[in-house]
């Protein structure tokens, strides 16, 4: 029989997975019927509240890498939802940007989306919901490198 190991904590990235699929099992059906992929639809959602982002914002706020939102991009052109073209201020850039059909699309989905984000906070509390958001915003600025860098430079500067 194999050794165990006894770990003290859960298993906090399972959880945040956990979490994240059982939110997007309620919105996933909405995006399918629209024949959009979660990642379709993180790219509409920056779009959505930005308009028009260069592609590597893009990718960092969808979380999508580079050589995969090539191609999520070239599926949405095709389908009418985004314009891509050259950053008029730098050509070395590519900005991209919902078309009509891509903000109607938005606009109809995000009532979707606030409808269960409005059920999550009366569920919930809207105190624990904010809690929530509050701990999550908390936890990635803990864990970001960069951020942890400057933290770790303003102590250093302070005790200087």
């Amino acid at each position: 029989m194999a050794a165990t190991t006894a770990f003290r904590h859960r298993n906090l990235p399972r959880l945040l997975l956990q979490a994240r699929e059982a939110v997007m099992a309620h919105n996933r059906p909405r995006l399918r019927e629209h024949g959009l992929s979660d990642q379709q639809w993180r790219v509409l959602r920056v779009l959505g509240e930005h308009g028009t982002v260069e592609t590597g914002r893009v990718a960092r706020e969808a979380y999508i890498l580079g050589p995969s939102l090539t191609g999520v991009l070239a599926r949405m052109e095709r389908d009418g939802l985004v314009r891509r073209e050259r950053d008029p201020a730098d050509q070395r850039r590519t900005v991209v940007e919902a078309t009509a059909k891509g903000r109607k699309l938005v606009e109809k989905l995000s009532n979707t989306v606030e409808a269960h984000y409005q059920f999550m906070e009366q569920a919930m509390g809207k105190q624990k919901l904010a809690q929530l958001y509050a701990l999550l915003d908390e936890l990635i600025d803990l864990e970001q490198p960069q951020v942890q860098h400057r933290r770790e430079l303003r102590v250093a500067k302070v005790a200087s």
